[in-house]
């Protein structure tokens, strides 16, 4: 481990981050776990696809 992280986990451990912060953090991982839930369980809807018939590159201008 590297001493930075060690570091701040103490910083961190002496001020732990506010109720609102922890809540914030919480929430935007859920929303991550549950749009990868729906994506794996009930695949994506091709509408949600850009440019799906595309191999992924850009088009180069004329």
């Amino acid at each position: 481990m590297n001493l930075r992280w060690l570091l701040r986990a103490a910083r961190w451990a002496r001020r732990p981050p506010k109720e609102t912060t922890v809540k914030l953090v919480l929430g935007v991982i859920a929303a991550a776990l549950l749009l990868a839930g729906v994506e794996h369980f009930l695949g994506w809807p091709d509408w949600l696809t850009v440019n799906s018939g595309a191999s992924g590159r850009m088009p180069m201008p004329r």
